[in-house]
């Protein structure tokens, strides 16, 4: 509904039962994805020549392009030179790209863009302790202790250990039915770990407790142990959440130095 500027009786705008029409491209847009979602495509499946998607959409070329462009950037469709247009992976690199511009353009004095992600993080962790602990209770998971084991070694040699650290956390939500948790988990984890460097900020010294929190976590998911689970998780994130009470934005040091 739109409002028309045009003085109406007692000299009041008159309000007309038309609707904006949206831009040509995303109209094109939503018509694909609804192609896609009523054909039943998956992933790697194959779409229609640009052609023919003229032909199916009844719209122009040029339409069809834009429309392809901007389903690309958001990994809707893929597109493959000399082979065609195939539905996309529909990963979330797109949000994880944004969040890490968002972090470092607007941190704010007290680094709160960062602060949200890591409380986003923990939170998914919790959220998913009772179907993470359900999952592992009994079992043994050999590859998870390995990559525990290369944490602890890494932190006592003073070094890093992000690959283990983010493959674990893959690992671990892999063992529940939510493959969209396990997505948003790795996202918030790539986000995190790229704007840490970007803002000038390290990691903590006292990652030791980082590495061994994670066997707990582990430990107490085989025994069933849900608040153990849990309380192992927040053990996780101190280390991170010192290090942001600690830290000092450098852009407020930068300001400081040129006054």
């Amino acid at each position: 509904m739109t409002t028309n500027t045009a003085p109406g009786a007692g000299g009041h705008p008159t309000v007309t039962g038309r609707t904006p029409m949206p831009s040509r491209r995303a109209s094109t847009a939503d018509q694909i994805k609804d192609y896609i979602l009523t054909q039943g495509l998956h992933p790697g499946d194959h779409l229609p020549t640009e052609s023919e998607l003229c032909e199916r959409l009844g719209v122009s070329r040029s339409s069809v392009r834009e429309a392809i462009q901007t389903l690309s950037t958001l990994d809707i469709v893929e597109v493959r030179h000399g082979r065609g247009t195939f539905v996309g992976r529909m990963s979330l690199d797109a949000l994880v790209e944004a969040l890490v511009f968002r972090g470092v353009l607007s941190p704010g004095d007290d680094l709160q863009a960062l602060r949200e992600v890591l409380e986003i993080r923990q939170a998914l962790d919790l959220s998913m302790a009772e179907r993470i602990v359900a999952a592992l209770r009994g079992t043994a998971n050999p590859s998870l202790h390995d990559l525990v084991d290369q944490m602890v070694a890494s932190a006592t040699a003073g070094e890093t250990f992000a690959p283990q650290d983010r493959l674990f956390h893959t690992e671990l939500l892999g063992h529940i039915d939510n493959s969209l948790v396990g997505q948003l988990v790795t996202a918030f984890w790539d986000v995190h770990t790229a704007v840490l460097p970007r803002l000038g900020l390290t990691l903590p010294a006292d990652l030791d407790q980082t590495a061994r929190a994670h066997r707990d976590m582990l430990e107490a998911a085989e025994a069933g142990d849900v608040d153990a689970f849990r309380t192992a998780v927040v053990d996780h994130y101190a280390p991170l959440q010192r290090m942001l009470d600690e830290a000092r934005p450098p852009r407020e040091d930068a300001r400081g130095a040129g006054r």
